[in-house]
């Protein structure tokens, strides 16, 4: 009887009941996972967004996905959560998402809105070894964005610009 009556007050007072639930120990309200720097925010009226971070090069990006969408491999150390959340206001048919550390060797991870798109990016080639991600067919909606070092325990300060 009692488990009826918190099942039909829940109902109609679900804010306080998640509350409520939380105090009592009753259940977890779900927590948003927040991003350790600035949050991005792009529509198909602004030309770029930036945002500046520093890497901490301590969890394997590969635990996260050990290749990207195109085949690429994910490579680098960065916090466990996220660095930054990407907004596309719009879809675009095309994006470039480029860190600048003045040249240090970073990594880029970025995870789509259904969270199952992963673009991952390093320059293997060793001219510019800043991270970058250019790619095609990117969904309107909210995004993950890891950006670290190439090797476990490096730190940098970084900027991060998005563009179409």
């Amino acid at each position: 009887m009692v488990i009826s009556r918190w099942y039909s007050w829940t109902q109609s007072h679900w804010p306080k009941a998640v509350l409520l639930a939380g105090l009592l120990g009753m259940g977890g309200v779900a927590i948003a996972q927040e991003a350790n720097f600035d949050p991005l925010s792009l529509s198909a009226n602004s030309t770029t967004a930036t945002a500046d971070g520093t890497t901490t090069g301590l969890y394997a990006l590969s635990n996260i996905a050990s290749r990207d969408h195109r085949g690429h491999v994910c490579m680098g150390f960065a916090d466990t959560p996220p660095d930054h959340i990407m907004t596309l206001e719009d879809s675009f048919s095309r994006l470039t998402v480029q860190v600048n550390s003045g040249g240090n060797d970073t990594a880029l991870l970025i995870q789509g809105p259904d969270n199952s798109t992963i673009r991952c990016g390093q320059d293997i080639s060793r001219r510019n070894p800043d991270a970058k991600v250019e790619d095609i067919d990117w969904a309107a909606g909210t995004y993950r964005v890891w950006v670290g070092s190439h090797h476990q325990g490096q730190r940098y300060n970084y900027s991060l610009r998005v563009a179409p």
